[in-house]
């Protein structure tokens, strides 16, 4: 039981602290990060079970739309949900980066528990498979999510509807892709690899592009303080 709940646990811990951990100017207080996992993990409940509801009913007619379509937006509008309302305004939400951390914090709460639940019904024969694509991806997504996010929260009024509508798109464009590649069955593995370089690459530019806006946003309030 511990090794399995430590092989569920460990790929999401491990991504959280590399993103942390890139974070050069003040860290975010890890109890708000920490509520914010629980939000994710908690709505992980409510979306398996509409899930299972969607699927008892046979609600869709073709995977799909049940696989590809619903569940990638599903997933990504609780996400982006919750983060809306209770983060954005939040009065630690203090820079753009943070809106990565926050984006990560609520995926990998989700990606968390949906690992636990796999390893506990599967077995641990596919735990390094799942933290290599599903957890990882969930992250990356997050990621996205919360750099959007982090724009919306310190764009101009005019950009920040559009940039909350990206927080939203954007990520369940990408799942979209990545639950659509598995559809793909012979030619998912050849599909999936190079997809996930480009995930990771472009997530760790949204990363890199959000630090700097941050930096530029401590600078300038440096020097109105000095």
């Amino acid at each position: 039981m511990f090794v399995l709940l430590t092989l569920a646990i460990a790929p999401g811990l491990a991504l959280f602290s590399y993103f942390y951990l890139r974070k050069q100017i003040a860290k975010e207080p890890s109890r708000t990060l920490f509520h914010t996992f629980i939000y994710g993990a908690m709505m992980t409940f409510p979306i398996l079970f509409i899930q299972h509801v969607f699927e008892e009913e046979n609600v869709f007619s073709h995977v799909f739309f049940r696989d590809v379509l619903f569940t990638s937006g599903l997933e990504e509008f609780f996400k982006w949900l919750i983060l809306l309302l209770a983060i954005y305004r939040h009065v630690e939400f203090k820079d753009a980066y943070d809106g990565i951390l926050y984006g990560a914090s609520i995926s990998l709460g989700f990606a968390t528990v949906e690992n636990i639940l796999y390893l506990f019904t599967y077995g641990t024969d596919i735990a390094f498979m799942r933290a290599l694509l599903p957890v990882s991806s969930h992250a990356l997504f997050g990621v996205v999510m919360g750099y959007y996010i982090g724009k919306a929260k310190f764009a101009t009024i005019s950009n920040k509807n559009l940039m909350l509508l990206l927080a939203l798109l954007a990520p369940y464009f990408l799942h979209f892709i990545y639950n659509g590649i598995f559809l793909v069955r012979k030619f998912s593995l050849y599909i999936m690899v190079p997809f996930m370089l480009f995930l990771w690459w472009f997530a760790l530019t949204k990363v890199k592009q959000a630090h700097l806006f941050a930096m530029r946003q401590f600078r300038q309030k440096a020097r109105t303080d000095a």
